[in-house]
């Protein structure tokens, strides 16, 4: 077999930007000598220990976050307002910064590969378990790639769990004006099994306030908003209902 047979073979199976781990390809059959002849050749170009891409091609977070779920097997996924608007639902929102926003477990860390390389957006990583990890998930092609990300309702569950420090209020229930088509079996069940008494608190009063058909049949006894009060802001105004305080033009 020539020298560059096996890279061939792998290249033309993975879409343009995948990023190749290290161990990944020795389990395809490529040694870690064979490897480094890609690399002293030119076929691969190392963006850091353990990862290459294909010579010349430009670095895509996309290509990253395939390798990390795809190869590494890693529960880390796109979330929050970059998963809505991947899906066209926060379109109308002008991004105030090129940020690819990911979510994992609380003791989970970008490889230094990711953290150090310039991608063509970049990544920010939340810790939270407010959610089980593969609650509300989606499979979702972009850049050639079938990536994990948040369907609708967990996007903007992880927007709401981001209030008020790092996400706008007044912006999370403008996207949750949007969201019409949500079904209410899944959001049923994403409430059911969240954690936040805040993301429950926020997420029904603004689906209530927006005045989604879908509202009407979640089963709120089932929902457990925990008890006594929650504030968002101060010298805001008390929801009685939700027991939650807010700003005057939420109200």
């Amino acid at each position: 077999m020539g020298k560059g047979t096996k890279i061939n073979q792998i290249l033309q199976q993975l879409p343009s930007g995948v990023v190749f781990l290290s161990g990944w390809l020795k389990a395809q059959g490529c040694s870690y000598e064979l490897q480094q002849r890609y690399r002293k050749s030119g076929w691969l170009t190392s963006i850091g220990q353990g990862a290459m891409v294909r010579s010349g091609q430009k670095l895509l977070i996309s290509g990253a976050i395939y390798a990390l779920q795809r190869q590494a097997g890693k529960q880390i996924h796109i979330g929050g307002r970059t998963a809505l608007d991947m899906q066209g639902y926060a379109h109308y929102i002008e991004l105030e910064s090129k940020e690819t926003l990911l979510f994992a477990g609380h003791d989970k860390k970008l490889p230094n590969w990711v953290k150090n390389n310039n991608w063509d957006t970049k990544p920010t990583l939340f810790n939270s378990s407010f959610l089980p990890q593969n609650a509300g998930l989606i499979d979702f092609k972009t850049d050639g790639f079938k990536l994990r990300i948040s369907g609708a309702a967990r996007a903007i569950m992880e927007c709401l769990e981001l209030t008020p420090r790092r996400f706008e209020l007044v912006e999370a229930y403008e996207i949750m004006e949007g969201l019409s088509f949500l079904k209410p079996d899944t959001v049923q069940l994403l409430l059911e099994q969240c954690k936040s008494v805040k993301v429950k608190r926020l997420f029904l009063y603004f689906a209530e306030k927006a005045n989604h058909a879908w509202f009407r049949h979640l089963q709120l006894n089932k929902i457990n908003l925990g008890s006594g009060k929650r504030s968002m802001v101060k010298n805001g105004v008390l929801i009685p209902k939700y027991q939650i305080t807010l700003p005057k033009n939420l109200v």
